[in-house]
């Protein structure tokens, strides 16, 4: 890996970082590709390294506001929907599947703008964990499922929760990635080079999330989950 590859992954860690941050979704968006593209032999695990201080910290940062609820019933329903991911992943080209994914957020997304608040009840929660681990098994995209249940919550809400369920899928992730050797050093060797971005990123974010609020941070939300899904929608193949 050259200098500037490494300034470039620094440079990138810092700005997904801060959007993440501020938003409470989008680190893996950003940076999922990029990694992809240039150090493919280190996905998934530097990713997910990276993302358990992140999400350790953004969830500490807003610890009052934790919607513990949720984050129960969407754990349940996120370790069915991985499980279910796997299944699908068999009988659906992953192609085809990624598009189907990609559509369905945009259609999503564009339906929620005219559709008249609400507040998420126990079926959205397991439904919202059971999409995201479908979708996280199959594409790698998990953020737009819980983006999308807590679009009329407090900022505060979204990112700290959304963070603590990253938080637990990331663990749940690298332990079997551990088990089943997967976890290489060169990957945690990575992470660890870019921990000092990333904290930048996300002490920068900190007067940025605390703006963010009402039908702004809704219109980034739902701006979010259509940019995650037109990035389904490219060709990796």
């Amino acid at each position: 890996m050259t200098l500037l590859t490494m300034l470039v992954l620094a440079a990138v860690v810092a700005v997904a970082a801060f959007v993440q941050g501020a938003l409470g979704v989008g680190f893996a968006l950003i940076m999922a590709p990029l990694l992809g593209v240039l150090l493919p032999g280190l996905m998934p695990g530097a990713l997910l390294l990276l993302m358990l201080p992140l999400n350790a910290a953004v969830a500490w940062r807003e610890r009052g506001s934790l919607d513990w609820g949720g984050i129960r019933r969407i754990t349940v329903g996120r370790v069915a929907g991985a499980v279910l991911g796997l299944a699908v992943l068999l009988a659906v080209p992953a192609g085809q599947l990624q598009i189907l994914v990609g559509v369905a957020t945009i259609l999503t997304a564009l339906v929620t703008l005219a559709a008249p608040r609400f507040e998420p009840n126990r079926a959205a929660f397991l439904g919202a964990g059971v999409v995201t681990g479908v979708t996280e098994t199959a594409t790698g995209i998990g953020g737009p499922p819980l983006a999308l249940v807590y679009q009329h919550r407090p900022a505060p809400v979204l990112r700290a929760t959304v963070a603590a369920c990253f938080l637990i899928g990331e663990v749940l992730s690298l332990a079997l990635l551990l088990g089943t050797g997967r976890l290489a050093w060169e990957q945690a060797w990575l992470a660890g080079l870019l921990v000092p971005p990333l904290a930048l990123g996300v002490v920068l974010s900190r007067r940025a999330g605390a703006r963010l609020a009402g039908p702004r941070f809704r219109m980034l939300i739902l701006g979010f989950a259509i940019v995650s899904g037109v990035v389904c929608l490219i060709p990796t193949g």
